[in-house]
């Protein structure tokens, strides 16, 4: 693509940065903005001027997922349409799961720079990337996963362990980004000021040595992950989603949709999770309204 339009893509000093766009969204992803993004992410691979990247957002949020009320509307890509059988949902799911996985793919390291709100689809691209650097306040959450279906894509076992992963997809409660640095989601997090320059300084470092030598170390840890199976458990997360659909539990979420729109039937779903909130370190004591109070 000669020109995007959901993200901004800017090159200097050895570096790519491709910005999500949309910030009266909250940066959420539609089919155009995950397919801009692959396409930005392998011509910063192909090109010898660039030896690393770094994925962020404008506004206050880096990605509150996926755009359920543009994402059926948006341009198509050629293929099947509709996820009434089963078989048509996988298909979708892992057409979408193919674009995320460029991060991963691509022979050049990338950093994800997490600030604000990374929901669902946000947690999906930030963990298919080699880095996470977040700010201390962000807050990570995958909340679809209390009615709308399983994770499509699940890197979360490989970056957190299998308790936490447990922890955070059964109930879709959030961490916040320091949190996440502590439990392994993210490499670090610093205070919001800090976060920009902390990212820049990073890819100062790797814009000083061969781009070929990133790869061959990127790769190397890469075929690791995948030799643990990082890339079968994907494909098989897009079989667990598309079944999950058909769980009552996400008929019910698809008929409140329905009758309230989406924005309105979230907010139901998750007043009866009060702030929403996991803790990482300490008892988790709440009040009546579900909020988490100091012991």
């Amino acid at each position: 693509m000669s020109s995007y339009q959901r993200i901004l893509y800017e090159k200097e000093r050895g570096r790519a940065r491709i910005v999500f766009n949309r910030p009266e969204r909250h940066n959420a992803i539609d089919g155009l903005t995950s397919r801009e993004l692959c396409d930005a992410l392998w011509s910063a691979d192909a090109d010898d001027e660039v030896h690393a990247v770094a994925i962020k957002g404008v506004g206050p949020s880096f990605c509150s997922g996926a755009d359920l009320r543009g994402y059926e509307s948006s341009p198509e890509r050629a293929g099947r349409k509709g996820t009434r059988h089963i078989d048509d949902d996988a298909w979708q799911i892992e057409a979408g799961q193919r674009l995320n996985l460029a991060a991963f793919d691509m022979h050049k390291p990338v950093i994800a720079q997490v600030h604000g709100n990374c929901l669902a689809l946000g947690t999906v691209i930030a963990l298919f990337c080699d880095l996470v650097i977040c700010a201390d306040d962000a807050r990570i959450a995958f909340p679809p996963a209390r009615d709308l279906g399983a994770l499509p894509s699940n890197m979360w076992l490989y970056h957190v362990g299998p308790q936490w992963a447990k922890r955070l997809t059964l109930t879709g409660d959030s961490i916040t980004g320091a949190e996440a640095a502590e439990i392994g989601f993210a490499l670090k997090a610093v205070p919001a000021r800090l976060l920009e320059a902390e990212v820049e300084q990073l890819l100062d470092r790797f814009a000083q040595i061969d781009h070929h030598l990133l790869s061959a170390n990127k790769r190397i840890v890469n075929i690791g992950l995948e030799l643990m199976g990082a890339r079968t458990l994907q494909r098989l997360a897009a079989e667990n989603d598309a079944r999950a659909h058909l769980a009552p539990g996400t008929r019910v979420y698809y008929e409140r949709v329905k009758q309230l729109g989406v924005t309105r039937a979230f907010k139901q779903r998750d007043a009866a999770f009060g702030d929403g909130r996991a803790r990482v370190r300490g008892p988790e004591i709440r009040d009546d309204e579900g909020r988490l109070v100091d012991p």
